[in-house]
């Protein structure tokens, strides 16, 4: 089944004011060239990552088919001299190997100690630093970690998504990343943060019959390419060829927000978290009543929940522009849109947009209604 994708989109000579006050809220991914990484996208061949990485121990991702599964673990973890790894990392056949001789590699890099230390390819390949440079897009107090990635030519990773923003900073090779909005999530199958839709380009759809409903985002990365991904958008990574990229992960929310355990970046939110547990201990007690009754009051939760926490300023994925908005409303809807989901404001002040949204809303729904009326009484009267 061929799929329609979305591009995702590309510009060149971005400047840290561009992205930050006019690309940044829009909260969509995009692909940045031109933009100055340091020496790492030439220098960092297999044998100078060999040579200059070292013998340090990596513990790695080892499977034998090219589709890692993170739900079914149908990979091994094992530990390799980083200099081995790199190596057999380009290889398509290996004389050594642990469990095929077509096996493939993954490596996402760990702090020192990973239950307390985040990864910060500054602090466990110091030699390297010196190599790359990141994109100084976001306040240095900002910055959670610089994740070393290192995959074999084939490889592709599960669907998943990550609760910080972070740019992917392809070095070498080239991979192809697909993306699903935050949205879609109803429609991905999730278990976790990760989708059990394992095969994004053939899936089974008597399986997951909604996931050709998710809308597709899509882009190719080559050597000194940086993907802008924004928090709680999925993403599907398939390395191409062998290749060396670099994740850096920032906090877009105050630090309080985040799990102070969490040393990968992917636990949600405290909030998040709290209001899962609730609704576990909700859905209990609803399990008390019977069939009817359990069926009926969960559905009214879920309109509550619609009803108090859908954001309004993404209520227009339900709604048809074209039937009834005029270009200055859509324009002003936008515009408060991306104040109300990027910009720190007081309670009266989101109050007071998000009335201000509403009434963007009503003008286009009345508009719609008296163009329905008008077409069923002009059925009548002819």
């Amino acid at each position: 089944m061929a799929w329609q994708s979305i591009p995702v989109a590309r510009l060149e000579g971005v400047s840290q004011e561009q992205f930050t006050q006019q690309l940044y809220p829009q909260r969509k991914p995009l692909v940045l060239e031109g933009i100055d990484l340091g020496a790492c996208t030439s220098k960092w061949t297999v044998d100078y990552l060999s040579q200059v990485g070292g013998k340090k121990e990596v513990k790695i991702h080892v499977a034998a088919v090219a589709q890692m599964d993170f739900i079914s673990k149908n990979f091994v973890y094992r530990t390799l001299p980083f200099d081995k790894l790199v190596q057999r990392a380009a290889e398509e056949k290996h004389e050594e190997f642990f469990i095929s001789e077509d096996e493939k590699y993954y490596l996402r890099s760990l702090g020192e100690d990973p239950r307390k230390d985040v990864a910060d390819i500054r602090k466990q390949f110091p030699l390297l630093e010196g190599d790359i440079k990141f994109p100084k897009f976001f306040k240095e107090e900002q910055f959670f970690s610089s994740v070393f990635r290192i995959s074999s030519p084939g490889l592709q990773l599960w669907t998943h998504y990550d609760v910080m923003d972070n740019f992917l900073i392809q070095v070498t090779g080239k991979k192809r990343v697909v993306l699903f909005s935050p949205r879609d999530a109803q429609y991905l199958y999730l278990s976790g943060t990760k989708s059990e839709v394992l095969n994004i380009d053939n899936p089974d759809l008597a399986k997951y019959p909604l996931f050709c409903k998710a809308r597709r985002y899509e882009c190719s990365l080559k050597a000194g390419d940086v993907l802008f991904i924004p928090a709680l958008w999925f993403h599907n990574v398939i390395s191409e060829e062998f290749g060396v990229g670099v994740n850096v992960f920032w906090k877009h929310l105050p630090s309080e927000c985040y799990d102070k355990t969490d040393t990968y970046g992917n636990k949600d939110p405290m909030a998040a978290s709290r209001a899962a547990q609730i609704l576990d201990r909700a859905l209990k007690t609803l399990s008390e009543l019977p069939e009817e009754y359990r069926d009926f009051y969960a559905r009214r939760m879920v309109l509550h929940i619609q009803d108090k926490a859908y954001s309004a300023a993404h209520l227009l994925l339900f709604f048809d522009y074209s039937l009834g908005a005029s270009p200055d409303t859509q324009r002003n809807f936008s515009s408060l849109s991306a104040k109300l989901v990027t910009v720190p404001l007081t309670v009266p002040h989101r109050q007071g947009i998000q009335k201000r949204l509403w009434e963007h809303l009503e003008r286009i729904l009345v508009r719609r209604l008296f163009s329905h009326l008008s077409e069923v009484a002009n059925r009548h009267l002819s």
